[in-house]
């Protein structure tokens, strides 16, 4: 493979591809964890509010507060399953990683790389086969959940 052909590869695809996984994997993480501290948090309030409400009558608007608190967190836990923020972190972040990880093997020449004829070839072969096999990933798992919820 050409230099040129190369680079622009690395500069236009690979680079891209890193970035994007690497926000979307933060972007996943924080949604996931503020999600879940807030679930932690009114679950654990929810009760108490109702045991508050239980023994002091004159305060009736704990009632509808721990009301509020339970919805929340049923809705929390319905938008976390079904957007699958943990999963999606997990999934971006350990491609991301892989891909980085596929620079310094051609640039150190070990593995496949240090027996390749043409290393810059095998390189875009395998950032494709990476990114290839997490969209087909993606792909089975959006599926697999479409049935069920049929």
């Amino acid at each position: 493979m050409e230099d040129e052909k190369f680079n622009k590869f690395v500069e236009e695809r690979y680079k891209k591809e890193i970035l994007w996984y690497d926000t979307n994997s933060q972007k996943n993480q924080k949604i996931y964890r503020s999600m879940q501290w807030t679930l932690i948090i009114l679950s654990a309030l929810t009760p108490v509010l109702i045991a508050i409400d239980f023994g002091l009558t004159e305060y009736g608007y704990l009632k509808w507060i721990s009301v509020f608190t339970a919805v929340i967190v049923a809705v929390f836990t319905g938008v976390l399953r079904t957007f699958k923020y943990h999963e999606n972190w997990i999934n971006y972040r350990n491609i991301c990683e892989t891909l980085k990880k596929e620079i310094h093997l051609y640039n150190g020449d070990v593995g496949e790389y240090a027996s390749s004829n043409d290393k810059k070839s095998l390189f875009v072969e395998r950032v494709e086969s990476l990114i290839s096999r997490e969209n087909n990933l993606w792909l089975t798992t959006f599926k697999k959940d479409k049935k069920a919820d049929v």
